[in-house]
């Protein structure tokens, strides 16, 4: 008899793969130019072409490696399941491991959030205090992009949370969801 799947588990996997690829997605092609006048000399404006992109911030770029290690994780669990799931019975050390490594990866893209956040934050209203200046209201383009990839990184994060509260249960049943049904 074969073990039957969990098709919860893995659906918000597939979900969860598919917020945290798109949000690394949309953060690493996300790139603007715009030229400015710098200065005017008589009557001639004198122009300077500025680019803000994503990996002019290692908090961006932690963002998307964040991001993209989150995808890849659930990409390679959901394979080993669909492709080993029939051999492997997985209970004991197997899946401890899996909820360790989704505990792990829930984690990593909290902390890539919570860096993109505040330096999204910081792009928006500047700070006074330390003299840095607000880009948003130049680059509003780059900034909207960055917002949409956060929102879609936190709708992954939150998968990514239930993910794991479901795999540390299955560890605490005493029968795990993978066994065959009599």
């Amino acid at each position: 008899m074969e073990p039957k799947k969990d098709w919860v588990l893995l659906s918000l996997r597939v979900v969860a793969f598919l917020a945290t690829a798109s949000a690394t997605l949309v953060m690493a092609f996300n790139k603007q130019t715009k030229s400015f006048v710098v200065a005017t000399v008589g009557s001639t404006p004198i122009t300077a072409t500025f680019a803000a992109k994503f990996n002019q911030t290692p908090a961006f770029v932690f963002f998307v490696i964040a991001n993209g290690n989150a995808a890849l994780h659930n990409n390679l669990v959901m394979i080993a399941m669909e492709i080993l799931g029939t051999r492997y019975d997985y209970k004991g050390p197997r899946l401890a491991l899996i909820a360790i490594l989704d505990m792990m990866t829930m984690a990593l893209a909290s902390d890539g959030d919570g860096a993109a956040t505040f330096m999204s934050e910081l792009g928006k209203n500047g700070n006074s205090h330390a003299k840095w200046d607000k880009i948003c209201d130049k680059f509003e383009t780059y900034c909207d992009r960055g917002v949409v990839a956060l929102i879609v990184s936190f709708v992954g994060f939150i998968l990514l949370l239930i993910i794991s509260v479901m795999s540390i249960i299955k560890l605490l049943k005493p029968n795990r969801i993978n066994h065959a049904s009599p």
